[in-house]
């Protein structure tokens, strides 16, 4: 090997492990740097690595020295991620139903890793464990992937799309015929990803969901814009399709006691607008969408929650309850 690419390798090897193995609080002496050197068969003196270490530093890689009575330290305090960043992106994973239990693991292997192997340490000791139901197709990546590709290739894709029977097994639907379609985006919403898409002889968008989709793969033909469904606002249609509250839009007052307010917030954001109105009571109004889980999410706080207005929507709630009393009040 020429001395140049010699060099080269051994400043590579010097980086990596100051920025792999060290921070802060575990910096690494001249000693020990020369013999994790060696024992990757390079060899190094303290005089060399002292002009390594500072040739780097010329070149932006910032290394800081600890200067010791016998001997001087080194560690890398640059990370792209701070701890508690690294923390969130682990517990998103953890909590993320799509991911399987497999590829968890590894993302979390991945993750600690980008703070350092010291900080990885404690990160994993550190995990807090979801009671999150995993999925466990692992297609599911290579689905977003191609999908991906399609959609900024403006191709059609083509792919299997299945159901769960009672046993837990997959049932293929239109028996295993495969489905074509003019992919528009991914939307991510309740712990799953969806494909937003449309075919050729429908009128309206179609979802799917991606972690039922299976042999997903890209069509050499380009998306059919033509038969793309007209007058649809895809900011909209996302909002009404994938909210909490997916249905027609109005605008409701809601009457609450006022240990709700963080309720109020975490739904409708921390802009919302409160009244109150006397008697531990509160008043504040919201745009949302009309349907079954919105009059279900009012009830599930009981008296606690009410609507006032418009006079409409009480009456559409009053007849859902009255639909569910009609359940269990006959055989």
């Amino acid at each position: 090997m020429g001395k140049q690419n010699f060099s080269k390798i051994k400043l590579l090897k010097i980086w990596e492990m100051l920025k792999q193995d060290t921070d802060e609080q575990h910096p690494l002496t001249t000693n020990q740097i020369i013999e994790k050197l060696r024992s990757v068969g390079i060899e190094c003196d303290r005089k060399t690595l002292y002009q390594d270490i500072k040739t780097l530093n010329a070149y932006g890689y910032e290394i800081i020295q600890r200067r010791g009575q016998h001997n001087n330290s080194y560690y890398v305090v640059d990370r792209n991620f701070d701890v508690p960043e690294l923390r969130i992106l682990i517990d998103a994973v953890q909590a993320a139903s799509f991911i399987t239990q497999k590829k968890t693991a590894e993302f979390i292997d991945k993750i600690s890793a980008l703070g350092g192997s010291n900080r990885a340490e404690i990160l994993k000791k550190n995990i807090v464990e979801f009671n999150t139901a995993k999925h466990t197709n692992e297609n599911i990546y290579y689905s977003i992937d191609k999908i991906d590709e399609a959609i900024l290739s403006e191709r059609k894709i083509i792919f299997k799309y299945f159901d769960y029977d009672i046993h837990g097994n997959r049932v293929f639907r239109r028996e295993g015929h495969r489905y074509v379609a003019n992919p528009i985006t991914m939307v991510f919403s309740n712990d799953n990803y969806y494909l937003v898409c449309y075919h050729d002889n429908h009128t309206t968008l179609t979802n799917y969901r991606i972690d039922r989709m299976m042999e997903v793969g890209m069509l050499e033909s380009p998306i059919n814009k033509d038969a793309h469904p007209k007058g649809i606002d895809l900011s909209n249609y996302r909002k009404q399709v994938f909210s909490m509250f997916g249905g027609e839009s109005t605008t409701v007052t809601l009457e609450t006691t006022s240990d709700l307010i963080d309720v109020i917030f975490d739904k409708f954001g921390e802009q919302t607008k409160i009244t109150e109105i006397g008697n531990n009571k509160i008043q504040f109004t919201a745009d949302i969408q009309i349907s079954n889980m919105f009059f279900g999410w009012c009830c599930c706080f009981g008296k606690k929650m009410k609507i006032v207005a418009p006079n409409d929507l009480k009456n559409r709630l009053i007849y859902y309850l009255q639909i569910l009393s009609t359940m269990y009040t006959t055989d």
